[in-house]
């Protein structure tokens, strides 16, 4: 078995430079890296736009550059190209992934799949591989101790993932509305009103492209950001030699001891400015998903680090001898003569930018929902060959309709960008404080190692963060506007789901009571397959429903769907088959395991793999019978095949799939009960309810098929 440990990648199959490697590296700069070369545009023209402004010695400049290299050193490349890369969940990314790894196999989180839903998964068996130490012993005791913190711990991670979902209607707005802001160096006079009509257009050019597909789009994008960050290297190359060749003093870090003692306050308030040179460095772990560790950085280390420092480079040397062109300095600092075919480049590049945080959305919605804590939508997987690449038709539209809603409402991206930015460095940091757990009780290293990582990365991000609520006032109230309001849809999902699962658990049907009331049932020909939502129980569903209609099938099968806590399970796991009650009842429970990464394919395959694993079930249940003395599987089944009740039982699971198959699963009404607190009866009725009513149906999120399907009403009093 492999295992995780320290800032090093998994000890699991070690990826060799193929092309298979070099071509995900090629997708991965149209679909991960287009948010992180595009902030070149707007960087200094957001950093100038308030207090700070251009002395005759060139020291904001100077200072600013050092600033930019080193935000883009430490948070890009050091934080998440080097370290957090290595803490990927069987290859997924994001801050859900961070906290699935958390929960997995301790008590830090809410998030729990019920252990039956581990047995015989040898996949599971790898949380604990070696003795824990100390440190991580005492951070798992205090959260085990302190229901409080758990609840805590679970409301930041919402934050950052809520936060992280508004950064994707952020993204194309600032992206795209910055771009198309160019044509106001060529054309003074062009009314602002143009310009939004036509960021709106591409806006939804661009959102009608993703149906096609992650690996589709960034075959289509790959060409224009490899254009656009060409251009940046020679743009940079140009404007620095021309200009201001001492430029490159600026990387080292005493300018920026310099420039804050020079300006002081005004420094500190340009940082929300700053932050924008890493938009998009989060968006690298979350569509970890969608390509391998290796691509990621290969392509980042080879062409975009290199291109971004040049770029940023030029355009602080442009701007040491143009102070006066401070608002609109890169389109000011491209030569007159390649002014049009860059600025096309451009605006093309703007639409690559807002595909990173795009893609990302789909991969963190889809964990949310596959645990329990985002209502259920359509998930559509566009590639046979990555299963992370999805597409999430109802998101990505409600993602179209806001980035508009903001291009037209802000027009401006200066107060865009404070936005932003604070959207940005919250998402970061909160990654940082997972980080800290990982380490610690993940990676078993030593508190004093967590404990840098922390220290070195969380205190810049805090300085960053705020500078950035400095500026609430004035368009850094929108990220906290969106993301209290997806905090609050899933905080209200996540209560409910688990107030109904808890119900259903607590009102468990037992066996004997079905036994005792099996006198005056009727069975009919065919197989039921009755969904619970809890494992290894008969669900209060299937009780009301022979109550009022006391006939049901000869087999009958629980089926429990189950996402576990981890991306990908092999497909021979996903199936764990019990019998229920005596053998000829005809009774059997089926765990259906899957990560929250794993796709679901047609009804009709699953009904297939079911029945073939419940006929393998009885066939090894068979076995175990057979003496020990036999030696050969020849022997083994001959002796099977000669056990007559078997053979019929098998016999009898086929003839009466030929009878038909129908599907009951319940239509259930959660609503608080009559004792319950004001506050209960409101969430639960009112806000979980509009939720279940307005989200995808259960039955036509599982695929089922309308003319076989049984739904049963029934109302919990939670």
């Amino acid at each position: 078995m492999d295992y995780e440990s320290g800032f090093s990648t998994p000890k699991a199959k070690r990826t060799k430079l193929s092309m298979n490697n070099f071509l995900l590296a090629y997708q991965s700069l149209g679909v991960v890296y287009g948010d992180l070369s595009i902030s070149p545009i707007f960087v200094y023209s957001n950093i100038f736009s308030g207090k700070l402004k251009l002395s005759e010695d060139d020291t904001e400049v100077f200072g600013v550059l050092s600033l930019v290299f080193w935000t883009l050193t430490l948070i890009a490349l050091l934080k998440y190209i080097v370290i957090v890369l290595g803490a990927d969940d069987h290859g997924e990314g994001g801050v859900f992934a961070l906290y699935s790894r958390v929960c997995r196999n301790s008590k830090l989180g809410l998030i729990k799949t019920p252990i039956v839903a581990y047995e015989h998964f040898p996949v599971y068996e790898f949380q604990t591989p070696y003795e824990e130490n100390r440190t991580s012993l005492m951070i798992k005791g205090f959260f085990e101790k302190h229901q409080r913190s758990r609840i805590v711990l679970f409301l930041i991670v919402l934050l950052g993932t809520s936060m992280f979902i508004g950064d994707g209607v952020l993204t194309p707005t600032m992206s795209v509305l910055s771009a198309v802001s160019g044509l106001r160096v060529k054309v003074p006079g062009l009314h602002e009103n143009y310009t939004v009509a036509i960021s709106c257009f591409i806006l939804v050019g661009l959102f009608k492209l993703q149906h096609y597909g992650t690996h589709r789009v960034g075959f289509l994008f790959g060409p224009l950001l490899i254009s656009w960050l060409v251009c940046l290297s020679m743009m940079g190359i140009y404007n620095i030699f021309k200009w201001n060749p001492a430029i490159i003093q600026a990387l080292s870090p005493y300018y920026i001891y310099k420039f804050f003692k020079v300006v002081g306050i005004d420094g500190w308030s340009s940082l929300g400015g700053i932050v924008l040179c890493i938009t998009g460095a989060e968006a690298i772990f979350a569509d970890l998903g969608h390509f391998s560790k290796l691509s990621l950085r290969i392509a980042f280390s080879a062409l975009v680090f290199p291109s971004l420092l040049l770029a940023y480079m030029g355009e602080a040397a442009f701007l040491s001898k143009h102070k006066e062109d401070s608002q609109l300095s890169f389109y000011r600092s491209i030569p007159e003569s390649i002014y049009w075919p860059v600025y096309i480049i451009a605006t093309l590049a703007t639409i690559v930018a807002s595909q990173p945080m795009i893609s990302a959305i789909f991969s963190i919605i889809s964990q949310c929902r596959a645990l329990n804590c985002f209502p259920r939508v359509k998930i559509i997987h566009t590639s046979n060959h990555v299963h992370g690449q999805i597409y999430i038709p109802e998101i990505n539209w409600l993602l179209m309709l806001l980035c508009m809603s903001v291009t037209i409402g802000f027009k401006d991206t200066t107060a865009i960008g404070n936005a932003y930015g604070l959207s940005v460095i919250t998402v970061m940091f909160v990654t940082t404080c997972l980080m800290f757990l990982i380490i610690t009780t993940v990676w078993n290293q030593n508190i004093l190692l967590a404990t840098l990582f922390a220290i070195t990365f969380g205190s810049v991000e805090l300085f960053y963060l705020s500078a950035c609520l400095v500026k609430f006032p004035h368009g850094a109230w929108l990220p906290l506007v969106f993301s209290l309001i997806i905090l609050f849809v899933m905080t209200i999902w996540h209560y409910g789901t688990s107030t109904k699962l808890a119900y259903e658990l607590q009102n468990k049907v037992q066996l004997d009571s079905i036994l005792n009331f099996s006198v005056g049932l009727v069975r009919v020909p065919g197989i039921g397959f009755v969904f619970s939502t809890i494992p290894d129980v008969i669900p209060p569903m299937f009780c009301h429903f022979i109550t009022n209609f006391p006939a049901f099938h000869r087999i009958i099968i629980f089926v429990n769907l189950q996402t576990v806590a981890l991306p990908r399970i092999p497909l021979e796991e996903h199936f764990l088959i019990s019998r229920i009650g005596p053998k000829e009842f005809g009774f059997f429970g089926c765990i259906v395991r899957y990560g929250y990464k794993d796709s679901r394919g047609e009804f009709s395959e699953f009904e297939e793999e079911l029945l073939n694993k419940v006929s393998e079930f009885l066939l090894l249940e068979g076995s175990n019978n057979v003496s020990s003395s036999d030696e050969s599987n020849e022997n083994l089944m001959m002796e099977i095949s000669e056990k007559m009740p078997l053979r019929d039982e098998v016999m009898e699971l086929m003839e009466e799939r030929k009878a038909g198959v129908a599907y009951m699963i319940g239509h259930t009404d959660v609503l608080a009960h009559s004792s319950s607190s004001f506050f209960k009866k409101n969430m639960i009725n009112l806000v979980y309810g509009f939720l279940r009513r307005n989200c995808r149906q259960v039955a036509v999120a599982l695929r089922i098929p309308r003319a076989s399907l049984i739904e049963v009403g029934v109302q919990y009093r939670v």
